[in-house]
């Protein structure tokens, strides 16, 4: 019998996981056995995936850059991929703002559903805005964040992604410039750790189809429950407008927006790319952490996209890091919506610092579930919106982290691909495509 791909069983277990919590909602079953029998295996999953993300962004980076013994060609990549990150992120931004503009999604919001999600995520807005209160407080600016003081630290905790990308993109070039007799030995060394770290993720993605299962269940379980006292569909329905804006938006980014860099770039089909990713994305999907698909999108670009291993050793990692093209949408809409909601008027100005602010904000974000919500609180005091106002949103949020993360991975993808077709590195098998 021929072996299902790991796409399928991710995908299988993404609808058995909705199965099974529609099922269980029905029947009214407790929540307990779902928080100590199912959630547990979603747990080792996602910490299995982060336990490998930083030591994969380090290796795979470092390995890439030292590989490439030209440093103008590696700056000249870099170059391009920053630009095509800014570029992107910027409109991406833009299209946020226009949609929020158009649909008014915060009209909808009603006095009494208004009160009732400030009530209910009222504590949960207080300790995020406690967290970005104590970076201020020590005085955390984004380029003293750059160099960790200790890279085994930074290595140790996901929220330090940009340091890591750093170290590595240092010690990648400083690998450059030593006598090649000197870099053979050390270049192999951390080779062969990239290896291994590649052969630990293949392990751990055997546990792909349960945990993306568990998941799934335990998230949809846990929403359910925590907002019986605001009667679910009520608040789902007064939210609709926000959330169809967000999806909306997404759907233009990766629609309209992609197709159109992919077209202007490259001679790939643009559902031949979307083909091509589609198992990541569906990781992605599940885990709603871009460092956590990352390894997923490696193997995806490199094997079905035809990029070599040394763009996506280079360009994935960093993407990672500061291309968030859904975040910064999702961002810009709840600018919007927020105010909207409270009855604030954005002028033209205070619109346009939204879009500049969010394309900065989404830089350094951590790739992990609910990183972006910390910088939101930031971004929405530096505009003069209540911080208080992301009550308002915080209800589907895990929902739509799971759908910006995969346009965030896309939009990785995409970069890398335009490279590799500009750096004239694509392999043979898609040269056709490419070319």
């Amino acid at each position: 019998m021929k072996k299902i791909a790991l796409h399928v069983q991710i995908l299988i277990g993404i609808v058995s996981g909705l199965l099974f919590t529609f099922v269980y909602i029905k029947q009214a079953w407790p929540i307990v056995f779902v928080l100590n029998y199912i959630k547990p295996f979603g747990t080792l999953f996602l910490n299995s995936l982060k336990m490998v993300a930083m030591p994969l962004v380090f290796f795979s980076l470092l390995v890439g850059i030292a590989s490439i013994a030209n440093t103008k060609k590696l700056s000249r990549m870099g170059t391009k991929a920053s630009m095509l990150y800014a570029v992107t992120t910027l409109l991406s931004g833009s299209i946020g703002i226009g949609a929020a503009n158009i649909i008014k999604p915060g009209v909808h919001i009603s006095k009494q559903t208004r009160v009732a999600l400030l009530e209910l995520y009222g504590t949960n807005v207080h300790q995020l805005a406690l967290q970005h209160q104590q970076e201020q407080n020590k005085g955390v600016q984004l380029v003293a964040k750059l160099v960790p003081e200790n890279v085994f630290h930074a290595l140790s905790n996901n929220t330090h992604l940009l340091q890591v990308v750093v170290v590595s993109v240092l010690l990648g070039i400083a690998l450059l410039k030593i006598p090649t007799p000197k870099r053979k030995p050390v270049f192999a060394f951390f080779e062969g750790l990239y290896e291994a770290i590649i052969q630990l993720i293949r392990m751990v993605m055997h546990l792909a189809p349960i945990g993306v299962f568990s998941l799934t269940t335990s998230l949809l379980v846990e929403l359910t429950s925590q907002n019986q006292a605001l009667n679910l569909l009520e608040v789902l329905y007064a939210l609709l407008g926000y959330v169809g804006t967000v999806l909306i938006g997404l759907l233009l980014v990766v629609g309209v927006l992609y197709s159109i860099v992919l077209r202007l770039f490259t001679s790939m089909p643009f559902f031949h790319f979307l083909r091509g990713i589609y198992p990541a994305q569906l990781l992605a999907f599940s885990s709603s952490s871009s460092a956590a698909a990352l390894p997923a999108s490696m193997e995806s670009v490199e094997k079905n996209l035809g990029v070599s291993e040394e763009i996506s050793r280079f360009l994935l990692p960093l993407g990672a890091t500061i291309n968030m093209n859904g975040t910064a949408l999702y961002q810009a809409v709840i600018c919007i919506f927020i105010a909207q909601a409270m009855g604030i008027e954005c002028s033209i100005g205070t619109q346009c610092l939204i879009i500049g602010h969010v394309t900065i904000a989404s830089l350094g974000v951590a790739g992990a579930p609910g990183s972006a919500l910390v910088t939101t609180t930031a971004l929405l005091e530096s505009v003069g919106i209540p911080a208080a106002g992301l009550s308002l949103v915080l209800a589907p949020d895990r929902l739509l982290d799971m759908c910006r993360t995969v346009v965030n991975i896309t939009g990785d993808a995409l970069a890398a691909v335009v490279v590799a077709k500009t750096e004239q590195k694509a392999s043979l098998t898609d040269a056709a495509i490419l070319h």
